[in-house]
């Protein structure tokens, strides 16, 4: 029976200690500068942006890209065109298209034109 009291008034005292004690207190203050706000919002901008392009011409020629580039836009004035150089070669990309969707419905009308005319999301650094 003594062992049951002490080890009662054992728990008691440890109860009560937990409860009496207080935990540390504190504030935390953070303060920077405004403009890493905005260049985190640009920098979410710019990750989170994925755009599908187009590729429908390549080729050494600079002049020949340009010529393709002309020709695409005579028959598609729609989407912007553009020539993008990638070693070794010029290449013809279309579109900033925002989805799949919207980029497989504009392949599908380029693919009449364009045999080899690809879908692809260019990388960003």
């Amino acid at each position: 029976m003594k062992l049951k009291n002490k080890t009662f008034a054992l728990l008691i005292l440890g109860f009560s200690l937990t409860v009496a004690l207080p935990a540390q207190e504190g504030v935390v203050k953070v303060s920077q500068d405004s403009d890493i706000d905005k260049l985190l919002e640009y920098k979410k901008d710019i990750k989170t942006s994925k755009v599908f392009r187009i590729q429908v011409y390549q080729n050494v020629d600079i002049d020949m890209a340009q010529r393709e580039k002309q020709n695409f836009l005579n028959l598609f004035d729609e989407w912007p065109a553009e020539i993008v150089w990638n070693t070794p070669n010029y290449k013809v990309w279309v579109g900033n298209f925002v989805n799949r969707l919207e980029a497989d419905r504009a392949w599908a009308k380029i693919k009449k034109e364009y045999m080899n005319a690809i879908i692809f999301q260019p990388k960003t650094d």
